[in-house]
Order: C-alpha cells, then structure tokens, then sequence
C-alpha cells in the first residue's frame, strides 16, 4: 500500500512540474514578445482572409502588425485606417482609400478609426496578446479613436471579439462589426 501511495504521489509531482514548466514557458514568450509593423506577411496562413494580397494589406493607409518573440512571428493582424465603419472588404478597400487621399490634404494622419479585418495566431495566446499590443499602440496614437473589427459571421470570431473585451456593433449581411472600447 505505502508502495502504490508513493508512486502516485511521485505521478502527482511530475504533473505538477509539467503543468508549472507549461505555465511558465507562454509566460516567458508573452512577456518577451514585442509587436512589429510587417511590410508582408505569408496570407495563405491567414484564415479568415487568405484571398487579399500584401499589396492589398500594405497600401492606402493599411499595415500589417505581428507579434514577434524569439526572431519568429507568432501572430498576425491586418488594419485600414477610415473614418467611417464598412460592412465589406470593398467598402473596407473604398474608405481606406478615401481616408488616405484626405489625410493628404491634412497632416499625414491616416483615418480615425483602425479597423482590423483579419487577425491569426500560430501559438497560444498569441491572438489575445496582440489585441492587447494593439489596443495600446491605438490608444496612444494621436489621431486613431476607434478600435472595430471587420468579422466574418463565424462563432469563432464572435467568441474571440468577445472574450477579449469587444461589444458588438452591428450584424451585416456577410459581416459583423465589433467594438474595442479605447478609453
């Protein structure tokens, strides 16, 4: 009997120097990681918008964000910068554009209001720490208000917005609009 109960206790403590090492290590990458602008990005990783090129992703007033940490990109997310909310990537094409002619005739400033269009992780975490990276770098920007998302009607995208703090704003008809409240 003592023989079976130290065998199992031993078991116990190996688990929980596993469990602690696992902890340990995504706390390690997350507070190493630091998040980079990316002038491309490889989209067939992209899962939620795979079919836009990086010339799409790169030009009037759009870039691409990742999440590095160890010399390696963990996540992803893309943005255009508008003044209004669009319901489709081609109205997200169209008010990007306009934004970015307008911020000609004025300081440089791209648009009020980022809209992420699409955002993916390769490693755990790595979705809600650059939400969180991005948030930041929005809150301290000098012309961007807004935080919103143009999601596609999946639950995945509804679970992910909302478990990370967003408020719906609005279903469209291939869409939905999340809000990240920047305070």
């Amino acid at each position: 009997m003592v023989k079976e109960t130290n065998k199992i206790r031993a078991k116990i403590i190996k688990q929980q120097q596993f469990l602690k090492d696992k902890v340990t290590n995504f706390f390690d990458w997350v507070k190493g990681a630091k998040l980079i602008e990316l002038n491309e990005c490889d989209t067939s990783e992209d899962p939620v918008r795979p079919e836009l090129d990086n010339e799409f992703r790169s030009n009037y007033g759009r870039k691409i964000f990742g999440v590095e940490y160890g010399g390696e990109i963990h996540a992803v997310m893309c943005f255009a910068y508008t003044n209004e909310i669009p319901k489709t990537v081609e109205e997200l094409d169209k008010f990007s554009h306009d934004a970015f002619l307008q911020s000609a005739m004025r300081d440089q400033n791209v648009g009020q209001i980022a809209i992420a269009y699409t955002v993916w992780s390769k490693k755990k975490g790595g979705g809600k720490l650059i939400v969180k990276e991005v948030f930041k770098k929005i809150k301290t920007s000098n012309h961007l208000n807004r935080l919103v998302t143009l999601s596609p009607l999946t639950e995945m995208a509804t679970k992910f917005h909302s478990k990370n703090g967003a408020k719906l704003l609005q279903i469209n008809e291939t869409t939905q609009n999340f809000e990240y409240q920047i305070v």
